[in-house]
């Protein structure tokens, strides 16, 4: 078992991590940011499909982030919507300590590097805070592992042309930007003129929400 090194700050130092140890299976709930770093300031490097298999050699002590192969790639990506079988039952990867045994990864600063190439900007630091809930972790809640997250609903295409032509400032927060999560009561969302949905930028990501359960429907990308 490897010991973590605990980051610094806000997590906008570039991080590399130990060498890729025995892996293990897990999938994709939804589409999945496939990021360069343990965290959602860090960029994206793609985008995961939904029900996609990746090897996971490791994830974070707190089990938020872990460090994936994926397409001869290795990067991040967020435990909630990785799942692995035990006894042929899908199992949240932040869920499966309890159940299966995962390999905690190891991380060191590199010296005389800075933020992270592509890592959102000073924003990051000050509004951080409140968490994108739910998603397939809400086991705890009741909800069905990946039910919320698969796929969302049809969205109109001038719903997504108006979310693309009138930009709002980003609201920055913890978590992965993914269909099912949930942004918090104390985050402000903007109408779309005669359209039943929502929009927002969420770590400079655009999407597009259900207001009455204040749920991401839809990422546009």
């Amino acid at each position: 078992m490897l010991r973590k090194t605990m980051l610094l700050g806000t997590a906008v130092a570039a991080i590399t991590a130990t060498p890729l140890l025995a892996q293990m299976s897990a999938s994709t709930t939804t589409d999945l940011n496939f990021r360069a770093g343990p965290g959602p300031q860090y960029a994206a490097q793609g985008v995961i499909p939904a029900e996609t298999a990746v090897d996971v050699a490791g994830c974070l002590e707190n089990g938020e982030w872990c460090q994936v192969s994926y397409d001869g790639t290795t990067g991040w990506a967020y435990s909630a919507y990785l799942t692995t079988p035990v006894e042929n039952e899908p199992v949240v990867l932040y869920e499966a300590p309890s159940t299966v045994e995962i390999e905690t990864v190891t991380y060191e600063e590199p010296a005389g590097e800075q933020a992270a190439e592509g890592a959102v900007g000073a924003g990051w630091g000050a509004a951080a805070g409140s968490l994108l809930v739910g998603g397939p972790a809400a086991v705890a809640a009741g909800a069905i592992v990946g039910a919320a997250t698969a796929a969302g609903p049809d969205v109109p295409e001038p719903t997504v042309t108006y979310v693309r032509e009138n930009p709002v400032e980003p609201v920055y927060l913890n978590g992965e930007v993914a269909v099912g999560a949930g942004i918090p009561q104390d985050v402000e969302i903007y109408s779309v003129p005669e359209a039943q949905y929502q929009y927002l930028n969420v770590n400079e990501q655009y999407v597009v929400v259900d207001p009455e359960t204040r749920r991401i429907v839809q990422v546009v990308r």
